[in-house]
């Protein structure tokens, strides 16, 4: 079974190392539409990334998953027919409106993946875009993988998941708190993040059960430990979160699921990793790790801090003037450290004492975290992993040829005056130089001598040989590439008969595609104008009545942010959700 790796991409740089540290695919922002404002490129790099990624057979998908209002519909309409001309391998969307346009023939054929962000977590939500013929659905991460594989037993789709990074506390698609609060919509890119800000905790009576605490910031996800469960569950493509992050992490973390997934099963691109450190998502940021609710919920929030903690090293034993011991710990000068909400620097190390930069917060007992090694930083930086693809090679009498993994084939004419007089020598000289690659997109599992009369050759003929070759093959699997298509899109019924604001239709052509699909619209986005009073601005699994061990008890509770302004909590306790409204 073939299951792809799908790596996150701020920039060509970011793309280009996800490629060469093992990605089967990566997904990128264009110049604009993109759920990340921060993290847009322009159709000229795209196309260098997409030239670079087929040499692998590694798919690059674009990201319009905004939802647009009439005007800017029909300029992502010509976006895409601009990405499907550069040979994009897919497009993941928001906007019902896209599908609308897909089925009038106003988009090329590529295929499209249905975002997160459309709210993709029940089966008949999956079945829906089943029917209707969209390529991939990327699933909610609120679900379980018994859930998943239930989704998976009625659809044909492909599933695709998340394994890795930072976790909305919302339903992704249903939170409006950043909306309301600034008017920086997350279902248009541009969330300001209100669930890392710090939040009191009230009941009805105005009794304080937490107070400023980051009382919406979850850990990160890290679904490691649960990769062969969710292939058995049906999951297709593993996705990593990152669009924002930088090229240090892309590398390290890709190659830490790359080198997982190669125990597991065979990867959909080509082309062998070859690594010169050993990755840890550990070192990398992260808010500490959960597997949310892929088996049973835990510990999934992180109340003192949204920032990163990094890995632990243990705990602080002794105090001195300006220094502290842990005994047994691996730091170095300039690490940085994380401890009781507070952090520094590491000017020096002397066995197991740590002078720090400063000495605030240090006591006996603390639990010390690193949030960044130096080291390894450094080591990713200048590393030279590189990612190569297997070809054997044979030689002939008048001809080389070479196959790779693919099973691509190019061969090259010998032209020469003699037969070489020492044919030993001359077989080894052919081997030796044939497998010198360097820096090439290719690497030799095997040359076979096929004649007892090889060509004399000289060594800067062979090497100019083998350049050719190698650059034949390449044109051939480049022209071997298979470019996927989207099948003919049509309508099918809605799973709901009414829909409202949550169904985030922002233009005419979301609207007609819903009613067509049997769908009432009742109100139009948030992002329209209809009103938020007495709506949920957000929805979400995380639950602080659980939290905060409230599960049986009848309180009203209520968050008040930094500003005072103060939120109303309601509770679905049969399906364990909270919603936040405004007051």
């Amino acid at each position: 079974m073939q299951i792809e790796l799908l790596a996150p991409a701020k920039n060509k740089e970011c793309a280009i190392s996800a490629i060469n540290y093992g990605a089967d695919a990566v997904y990128i922002g264009a110049n604009s539409f993109g759920a990340r404002q921060n993290a847009t490129n322009n159709l000229e790099d795209i196309k260098e990334i997409v030239d670079y990624a087929h040499k692998f057979y590694v798919k690059i998908y674009c990201t319009i998953n905004t939802i647009l209002d009439d005007n800017e519909i029909l300029q992502a309409a010509k976006l895409i027919e601009e990405l499907y001309k550069i040979d994009i391998d897919g497009i993941i969307i928001q906007d019902m409106g896209l599908l609308e346009l897909a089925i009038q023939n106003k988009l090329p054929p590529v295929p499209l993946f249905a975002s997160t962000q459309c709210d993709n977590k029940n089966p008949e939500k999956i079945n829906f875009f089943d029917k209707i013929g969209i390529q991939r659905v990327i699933l909610a991460r609120e679900l379980s993988i018994k859930e998943i594989n239930e989704i998976h037993k009625n659809t044909k789709t492909e599933l695709e998941t998340f394994i890795h990074g930072a976790l909305c506390v919302s339903y992704s698609g249903q939170c409006y708190l950043s909306q309301y609060i600034g008017g920086r919509s997350a279902n248009r890119g541009e969330c300001a993040q209100p669930c890392r800000k710090k939040y009191s905790l009230i009941d009805e009576n105005g009794n304080i059960i937490a107070e400023n605490k980051y009382l919406l910031s979850l850990k990160d996800f890290n679904a490691s430990n649960k990769i062969e469960e969710l292939i058995k569950a049906g999951i297709s493509s593993f996705k990593i979160e990152g669009r924002l992050k930088d090229e240090n992490y892309i590398k390290n973390v890709v190659a830490f699921y790359r080198k997982m997934l190669d125990k597991i099963c065979k990867k959909s691109s080509s082309g062998k990793i070859f690594l010169d450190f050993e990755p840890d998502v550990n070192k990398s940021f992260n808010r500490g790790f959960t597997d949310y609710f892929l088996e049973k919920r835990g510990k999934i929030y992180n109340f003192d801090t949204p920032k990163s903690i990094g890995e632990k090293i243990g705990k602080i034993e002794f105090v001195g003037k300006n220094y502290f011991v842990i005994k047994n710990h691996n730091l170095h000068a300039q690490d940085g450290l994380y401890f009781n909400e507070k952090g520094c620097l590491v000017n020096k190390v002397e066995g197991n004492k740590i002078y720090p930069n400063k000495m605030d917060n240090i006591k006996i007992g603390l639990t010390v975290y690193r949030n960044q090694d130096i080291d390894f930083e450094k080591k990713l930086k200048n590393s030279k992993t590189k990612r190569q693809i297997k070809t054997n090679i044979q030689v002939f009498e008048n001809k080389i040829t070479a196959f790779d993994e693919d099973k691509n084939f190019a061969e090259i004419k010998i032209n020469f005056t003699e037969f070489a007089k020492n044919q030993n020598k001359m077989a080894e000289t052919y081997k030796k130089q044939l497998s010198k690659t360097g820096e090439n997109d290719f690497y030799c599992e095997d040359i076979e001598i096929k004649t007892k009369n090889l060509p004399f050759l000289p060594v800067s003929k062979l090497n100019k040989l083998r350049n050719n070759l190698f650059e034949n093959l390449m044109q051939e699997r480049l022209k071997n590439y298979k470019k996927q298509v989207q099948k003919p899109l049509k309508y099918a019924e809605f799973p709901i008969t009414k829909a409202d604001f949550r169904a985030n239709v922002h233009n005419k052509y979301a609207k007609e595609f819903y009613e067509k699909c049997n769908c009432k619209i009742l109100e139009n986005s948030i992002e329209s104008g209809t009103s938020a009073k007495e709506k949920p601005l957000m929805t979400t699994k995380h639950c602080l009545k659980y939290a905060f061990n409230l599960c049986k008890k009848p309180v009203n509770l209520y968050l008040i942010d930094e500003k005072k302004q103060k939120y109303k909590l309601k509770f679905d306790c049969q399906n364990c959700q909270m919603q936040i409204f405004t007051d």
